[in-house]
Formats: structure tokens, sequence, C-alpha cells
């Protein structure tokens, strides 16, 4: 039997300084520039609350069928290191996930990040991940996002 808690996990190294690749992250705001959702619907609604960025900054959405709804909210921080979200899916099916982006300045001037997320597999996503694991389903996501973060960081150096 397949376990219930999940977790996924992708990596990368760009050529930008740590703070640039933090503030990308720390700021819902610029999601819009390389979140790997971000073309899946075109007339996605997003509201935004909160500060614009650290703890208690917060972002919904509301789109067509594959978009989905959802919200996310930062619930903790350590600058230019580590970022933890509070990740709920409304629909297509609910779920919640917690996210953390890890930050770390390498010893060759890279920056390393680390995108994980993990949660309890229930309800429907039981039933899905059941035929395709959850690292499949969002693994590539993860990793066409973390492209596109890393491309965004280096053009703003």
């Amino acid at each position: 039997m397949a376990p219930s808690a999940y977790t996924v996990t992708r990596s990368i190294d760009v050529a930008a300084p740590a703070d640039v690749v933090y503030a990308l992250i720390a700021d819902f705001h610029h999601w819009t520039t390389w979140s790997p959702w971000e073309q899946t619907d075109p007339n996605v609604e997003r509201s935004y609350s909160g500060p614009d960025s650290g703890v208690g900054a917060s972002y919904a959405w509301k789109g067509n069928r594959k978009a989905g709804a959802g919200s996310m909210a930062i619930t903790d921080v350590e600058p230019r290191r580590r970022i933890t979200i509070a990740l709920e899916f409304l629909k297509p099916f609910k779920s919640t996930s917690t996210v953390v982006f890890t930050i770390a300045e390498q010893i060759n001037g890279t920056t390393g990040v680390e995108w994980t997320m993990t949660g309890d597999r229930s309800g429907i996503a039981k039933l899905m991940t059941k035929v395709v694991p959850m690292d499949k389903l969002i693994g590539g996501d993860f990793a066409r996002g973390l492209e596109q973060l890393k491309a965004r960081a280096e053009s703003a150096v």
C-alpha cells in the first residue's frame, strides 16, 4: 500500500545573487513571471492580500478547469535562505500542502534553489496518485518553474 504522505522536490543552480532569487519567490506578484502554471489560463482571476512579501503575504487564484482555484500564504521566512508557504487547493479537488523554497549561496558563486512540496494524499488526490505518483504529476511542473525562475533571475543581473 502506498504511503499517505508525499514529497516532491526539484532543484536548480542559478547564476544570480540569493537576494534576487529570494525576491522573486517571496513576493507573489513576481510569480506571474516564472510560475509554471501561469500559462494554464490567461484569464485567471488573481487577488493579493497582506504585505507584498514575507510572512502574511497571500495570493489566491480562480481559473478555468485546468487552473482550478486555491490560495497560498507565506507562513515563515528566513530572509535570503528559506520561504515556507501554506498551499490550499479548492478546485479541481481540495487539498492542502506545505511548500518550502530553500535558497543557498554556492561556493562557485551561483545560488542553489530547492522547491519542495509535502502533503498527505487524501480524497481524490489519493485515488489519482494510486495511478500516477505525485512526483510524476507535478515534478515536471516544478522543473519547468525552476528553469523559468532561473531565466528571470539571471536576466535581472
